[in-house]
């Protein structure tokens, strides 16, 4: 089952006068439908959209992988573990909050910061929380996120290229700039795929393309 979800349907939350405009894939916030709680081991899929200057101040999590993906612009990071970064564009950034961390995400560039924050449930609560930074990550390498039995994949495709999608119980593909084909559907920039059960698909680039694909538990 190919199940599509248009950007265009996300809920909207952030706070426009704070410039930070947020687009929700899941149940988030004030925003609950029962109906759209999490797919597999993810909980969120957001589109953060930050103005010089603005951020999320240091605030606290637990219990939650969260991999962030710069679109656009530079994220500043910093944590209560003594991390601090600076997360570009083809940056993977993987906080692991496992029992308790807190964090400030902050628009310090000069230019507009649009990111994708991804967060997944572990497979088992507690431990100690940890941080990684994998910068420019290649196409196509994964990065193993065994806290939630999960696998990202990264792709970058020239027009009319194609790339298989894993066959797993779940994957979830995120369409982050220009438009694909799988299964049958077309995705243009924003648009997710939440696909179960399938075999044999590939994604096939319709113009340059840059894509998330999550390889996922049942």
């Amino acid at each position: 089952m190919i199940s599509v979800h248009r950007a265009g349907d996300r809920f909207e939350g952030g706070d426009e006068a704070a410039g930070i405009s947020s687009r929700h894939s899941f149940s988030f916030g004030s925003f609950y439908d029962p109906d759209n709680l999490r797919f597999g081991p993810i909980l969120a899929c957001n589109e953060e959209r930050l103005a010089p200057g603005a951020g999320f101040e240091e605030h606290p999590h637990s219990h939650t992988e969260i991999v962030t993906w710069v679109v656009e612009g530079e994220l500043t990071h910093r944590d209560s573990a003594g991390h601090a970064t600076v997360v570009r564009a083809g940056d993977v950034q993987h906080l692991s909050a496992a029992s308790g961390v807190r964090h400030v995400e902050r628009n310090d560039g000069e230019t507009p910061l649009t990111f994708l924050q991804m967060w997944l449930a572990p497979l088992e609560p507690g431990g100690e929380p940890s941080y990684t930074t994998v910068p420019g990550i290649a196409d196509s390498t994964p990065y193993a996120l065994p806290e939630a039995g999960a696998m990202l994949h990264v792709r970058r495709l020239a027009e009319g290229e194609r790339a298989a999608v894993p066959d797993a119980p779940r994957v979830y593909v995120h369409a982050v700039r220009g438009a694909i084909r799988v299964g049958g559907e077309e995705l243009t920039a924003g648009d997710a795929a939440r696909i179960t059960g399938e075999a044999g698909l590939e994604l096939v680039a319709a113009g340059n393309a840059e894509v998330l694909v999550w390889e996922l538990p049942a």
